[in-house]
């Protein structure tokens, strides 16, 4: 149905992903739980990247070893929860370059707000992976891909936590170049543009503001 959706269904990260829908889940466990799913899906989102071959020395012979080749990376965090999935990517790509991109839903549209953009200035030479736990209605993936698109970049993988049937829809037809990665998919979207079943708002759940 989604042409350009992968769905990272490993055990782990699905036993993870059921701590995290727990009401009673507190904060401290809420947010290691984000940060321990984000460093499990970035094998998947990374498996493809390019190789190239190193010769090194081991401790008993020269040989051509594999390396990821000079393909720059670049992780790009919808404030504020996206930071919740960042510092878990970060843990496998460490030399990562980290862009943010502010964005906030209008409670009445439910259109995306930006206050926000800061990124790296040879963004459009970089691999960017977008964070963002929730693809709720779509507006803010579609918005932040929208400003990396107007500034030349290329080549976009996005990344969340769970995502609802409407928003994957609205972001396959505005983005359908742009590769989707999530954990699961839910069942359908409230009148308030909440997931169900879902797990709440990801931002204040992660920062315990509510």
């Amino acid at each position: 149905m989604y042409k350009q959706l992968v769905v990272v269904d490993h055990p782990l990260v699905q036993h993870k992903l059921t701590l995290m829908r727990r009401k009673e889940t507190s904060t401290a466990n809420f947010r290691r739980l984000l940060k321990e799913i984000a460093i499990l899906m970035a094998y998947e989102v990374t498996r493809d990247l390019p190789l190239d071959k190193m010769p090194i020395e081991t401790p008993l012979a020269m040989m051509d070893a594999p390396i990821i080749s000079s393909k720059k990376l670049c992780l790009i965090s919808i404030l504020r929860a996206g930071n919740g999935m960042l510092d878990g990517m970060l843990d496998i790509v460490p030399s990562a370059r980290v862009g943010h991109i502010g964005l906030y839903r209008e409670p009445t549209t439910l259109e995306a707000i930006e206050y926000y953009f800061k990124t790296p200035e040879d963004i459009a030479e970089r691999l960017c992976i977008v964070l963002d736990p929730m693809l709720a209605t779509g507006h803010s993936a579609i918005a932040a891909i929208d400003r990396l698109k107007e500034r030349g970049v290329r080549q976009i993988k996005y990344v969340c936590l769970l995502a609802a049937p409407e928003g994957l829809l609205m972001l396959e037809a505005a983005h359908p170049d742009v590769p989707i990665f999530t954990a699961a998919v839910d069942s359908h979207l409230d009148e308030r543009g909440y997931i169900i079943p879902g797990l709440g708002d990801s931002g204040d759940r992660l920062f315990g503001t509510k």
